[in-house]
């Protein structure tokens, strides 16, 4: 008996230690930053220092169920005149002089049933912080999966529908 309990815990401490390698390899340090974006773009700068609202990139949130990503028009409004000879600037125009739209890399995923109706919230006075946190503290957002008990904790506190075909699967 107490051989076999040796080979057990040998057993089980390769195990732990198999799981926590492949945990740490596979898992960057940097996986908490976010998606490197084709322009690198601070949050921090933009709403944090120069204490531009989410809306003015943002524009469609406050009716449509998409926030919209900043069109290279939008950057070149201001980046036009501000440093608009920096190297990542210049890509910003090279989309712009080629049409193309700047390939932004989506960080918040909702799941593809969900109808997720942002017009709603900035309406009823939901500030952009509740859900997307203090992004005026961050360089790059972190990807962010959401999940439903996000939501259904937050309308619970709010008093708000929780109804799912009504408010988020239609």
């Amino acid at each position: 008996m107490k051989k076999n309990l040796h080979e057990i815990i040998l057993i089980f401490l390769v195990i732990v230690l198999v799981g926590a390698f492949l945990i740490l390899f596979y898992a960057p340090p940097q996986a908490d930053i976010g998606p490197e974006q084709p322009i690198p773009f601070s949050h921090n700068v933009h709403v944090g220092v120069k204490q531009i609202q989410c809306q003015y990139c943002h524009p469609y949130v406050a009716y449509s169920n998409f926030p919209g990503i900043p069109p290279v028009e939008k950057c070149l409004h201001c980046h036009e005149y501000i440093i608009s000879q920096h190297p990542e600037i210049q890509k910003e125009h090279q989309y712009f002089n080629t049409q193309s739209p700047t390939p932004w890399v989506k960080v918040n995923v909702v799941p593809e049933h969900v109808f997720f109706n942002h017009q709603r919230h900035i309406n009823t006075k939901v500030a952009c912080e509740e859900c997307h946190g203090q992004v005026a503290d961050l360089q790059r957002l972190p990807r962010k999966p959401w999940r439903m008990k996000a939501c259904i904790d937050c309308h619970r506190s709010k008093n708000a529908i929780v109804d799912c075909w009504l408010a988020c699967h239609n």
